[in-house]
């Protein structure tokens, strides 16, 4: 008798990874025996484990004030600030206590006040220097010399919320991605106000229901866009204060739209002076040792996932950002870089082996699959995004089928398709059965957020799709009824590209902010090498808002697409079925509950009764990129009902033809009426 074998849920969904069963397994033990070793046995949760920010950090007590900084290598410590004429003097300096290397200082209510700036004086064998506490929540820049320092924030009022709970809307998730400087049109530094004042009710209109808040956690450089972080508990201060920000988070709240932010926690700036570089002497007290000390690529630092105390600080950095400021979950930036020795560079990925064969690093994979207990624990109805382009199986998996834990994954391919299609591909071309394959492609036991362009794609050195398909035209055929071709070419495929990519995701939708309507420039932040300008770190509103220009037709598109797609109840639960694809003809329908999508990406080919079989009934317009209000040319009636057509060849699949007009570029959305 044969016995049979119990097979972990992560391969008994995909029977490819048994030969691979006892690493995933192996991985899987080892985060639960890692966690054991932090929860005492399992005596507390994790959730008790990542508690740091209570403890470490400058803390408010009954009495007055007490500090505590973890710096195993320091000989000495002293707080100097605006209160001591920033001196070393000995009622401020800290005392060492027990044998874990944690400094300690307890000071009496007067000693400090509300917006004193203050460092540590750090002292060890052979040096010293001034240091940021790592565990501080509130840095601030002088505007004259340029230089950081953490500050007391104790305001005399605490701020309330107003919505004390809330769940996040996932069916889709929709996800408006922002930065908050760059946020405003004017030539400068926005702020958390101005975003809740003018932006968030914008996002709302348009119908997003998630907001993924980019640069949050304090960054001594605005260039970074906010990867190359230095406080990892402060958010950033250039924006406002942490009260303006909990503002914005909660009137997110009240108008039903979550907010998720950008956390990074792959790597830290090498800045010793403002972050973690050398504390107290240690360059490797938060970071690997060696080869693996220092990023090959992004001038920063690695951390080192194994030690307990980092992971102490960067789970207590994730419950932090939850339970103070009530985000509702992450975007983990940079997971590819964390789960490889070789960050992922040079890779090739070209098959199962190559996940599994000894160039992962276990602890990294390790911390990532904590950190998503952490925050389910937290709070159940966290969000948890994964950007990893490796296609690491499991990524997105709960954790008792062997997975790590996250909600969702990037779909990172699909925007790199596009852009090999727009660069490389003419438009006749172009085939709906890669389109297709590509929108689809994914593990079926594993969420992702679909997206055409993030901030990514943006950037100086990139180009945003409307650029790529417009270019110069922009600035001087973008005006209603001056369109040229080459203008109403990249409105059209902007519009086909955005829907096939929404209509077919299986978790999520995300959009860069501004790019729904076609924002005409890329984002290059002040800089040296453009003279400190903000020129093109800004969102020019104004376009969008003016009725005569083109990218007011590309917004309500985006704006009605959003509307199409959360009309189908619980879209994401139902499949893409294929209805038909023609390469030659160009043509793609596919069908997701009610809704039939129809494409027709022919540049110069339109057609006339071209048939589909379909459930047998009659059929509305809800969605047709042609139509006039968005830019388009309105060659087809959309008032008219569509009623199916019986074929005796069919009668017993209860489907019949449905016959449309499809003009040349152009894609329709119909449902079942």
């Amino acid at each position: 008798m044969v016995r049979r074998v119990s097979h972990i849920g992560l391969v008994r969904k995909d029977r490819w990874l048994e030969p691979y069963e006892d690493a995933i397994r192996g991985r899987h033990e080892y985060a639960k025996a890692r966690m054991d070793a932090l929860t005492g046995g399992g005596e507390k949760r994790l959730t008790d484990f990542a508690d740091g920010h209570l403890y470490f950090g400058l803390q408010v007590t009954d009495d007055g004030w007490v500090f505590r900084e973890w710096a195993p290598n320091a000989t000495d410590i002293w707080l100097v600030g605006d209160f001591n004429g920033w001196q070393p003097k000995e009622e401020y300096r800290c005392k060492r206590v027990g044998e874990q290397g944690v400094w300690e200082l307890s000071l009496p209510k007067e000693a400090l006040s509300h917006g004193d700036h203050y460092k540590m004086l750090v002292r060890w064998d052979g040096g010293e220097g001034l240091r940021i506490p790592a565990w501080c929540r509130r840095v601030v820049q002088d505007e004259q010399t340029k230089a950081f320092s953490a500050q007391v924030w104790k305001p005399e009022v605490a701020y309330k919320w107003k919505k004390k709970s809330f769940s996040p809307k996932r069916s889709p998730l929709l996800i408006y991605e922002c930065h908050i400087g760059m946020a405003q049109e004017e030539e400068r530094v926005g702020t958390y106000n101005e975003f809740r004042e003018k932006v968030l009710p914008r996002i709302v209109s348009d119908g997003y229901n998630c907001i993924q808040m980019m640069a949050v956690q304090e960054h001594p450089y605005y260039g970074s866009f906010g990867y190359h972080v230095t406080n990892f508990f402060a958010p950033s201060s250039r924006f406002g204060t942490p009260e303006e920000l909990k503002a914005l988070i909660d009137e997110a709240h009240a108008a039903g739209v979550a907010v998720i932010m950008d956390l990074v926690h792959s790597h830290s700036a090498k800045n010793e002076n403002e972050g973690l570089g050398n504390l107290a002497g240690d360059p490797n007290q938060y970071f690997c040792a060696g080869d693996r000390h220092q990023h090959p690529q992004w001038d920063s630092l690695c951390f080192d996932y194994g030690r307990d105390e980092v992971v102490h600080f960067l789970l207590s950095n994730c419950k932090y950002w939850l339970e103070e400021f009530h985000f509702d979950g992450f975007r983990f930036d940079g997971v590819t870089s964390m789960l490889y020795y070789s960050h992922g560079i040079g890779e090739d990925f070209g098959g199962y082996g190559d996940y599994f064969n000894g160039h992962q690093d276990d602890e990294a994979i390790c911390y990532l699959t904590l950190a998503n207990m952490l925050i389910h624990q937290v709070n159940k109805h966290a969000v948890t995004i994964a950007e990893e382009v490796s296609g690491m199986p499991g990524l997105a998996a709960p954790f008792k089928d062997g997975g790590y834990g996250f909600d969702y994954r990037l779909a990172m391919n699909i925007p790199d398709y596009w852009i090999k299609t727009i660069k490389e591909v003419s438009d006749e071309h172009w085939k709906p059965s890669s389109i297709l394959w590509e929108t689809t492609n994914r593990r079926a036991d594993e969420k992702t957020i679909s997206y055409v362009e993030s901030h990514d794609q943006a950037l100086v050195g990139d180009k945003t799709v409307i650029f790529r398909l417009v270019d110069s035209d922009m600035y001087w055929h973008f005006k209603k009824g001056d369109e040229n071709g080459t203008a109403q070419r990249g409105m059209a495929l902007h519009k086909m590209i955005r829907l096939v990519t929404a209509a077919t995701m299986n978790g999520g939708y995300l959009n860069f902010m501004g790019n729904e309507f076609g924002h005409p420039e890329w984002i290059d932040f002040p800089r040296q090498g453009n003279g400190w300008s903000h020129k093109y770190a800004r969102r020019q509103w104004s376009l969008v808002d003016n009725e005569e220009l083109c990218y007011a037709g590309l917004g309500a598109f985006d704006h009605d697409m959003l509307t199409v797609l959360k009309g189908e109840p619980r879209l994401i639960d139902k499949p893409v079925q294929e209805i038909w694809h023609n390469d030659e003809d160009q043509i793609l329908a596919f069908q997701r509950g009610d809704l039939i999508f129809v494409f027709n990406f022919s540049p110069v080919r339109s057609y006339t009764d071209y048939g589909f079989l379909v459930p047998k009934g009659s059929y509305g317009v809800l969605l047709n990129t042609d139509n006039t209000k968005y830019g388009g040319f309105g060659f087809a009636n959309d008032d008219m009902t569509h009623f199916t057509l019986a074929d005796a060849l069919y009668e017993e699949s209860g489907k019949e033809w449905l016959q449309l007009y499809i003009p040349a570029r152009s894609a329709v959305v119909l449902k079942k009426l």
